[in-house]
């Protein structure tokens, strides 16, 4: 689940917001990313993978947070590891893309978003009445 935006590291992109299948993150009135729906988290990774500047920590238990800091999330060593394992972006050079590994987690992740957009429909329409 994701647990935390450094907001330090952010540049306010918006990668991370456009990557989300689930809606979890929104760019704030600051320009920078901010958790707006932690719970919707699935925990695919595409927010983290998306991020060119690390700033995003997602911890692999999807079903609650764990509360982690940033001091924390930095401490760990683990900001961009996704990114840098994946081959992805500038890392593309230096380790090869396993991310075809993921369409299982992405199939997961699609049908969950697709799920939870007919609920809100639903509620909304509910609303309505």
């Amino acid at each position: 689940m994701i647990e935390i935006v450094i907001e330090d590291r952010c540049t306010g992109c918006g990668d991370c917001v456009d990557a989300c299948p689930s809606d979890v993150l929104e760019v704030d009135a600051r320009g920078k990313a901010r958790i707006a729906r932690q719970a919707d988290c699935q925990t695919c990774l595409l927010c983290e993978l998306h991020c060119p500047t690390d700033a995003l920590f997602v911890w692999p238990d999807y079903e609650a947070p764990v509360g982690i800091t940033a001091e924390q999330a930095l401490a760990s060593g683990q900001l961009g590891a996704f990114r840098r394992d994946s081959g992805w972006g500038e890392h593309a050079a230096t380790h090869s893309n396993q991310h075809w590994r993921m369409g299982s987690i992405f199939e997961r992740a699609r049908l969950q978003a697709i799920e939870i957009a007919a609920r809100k429909s639903v509620q909304a329409e509910e609303t309505v009445r």
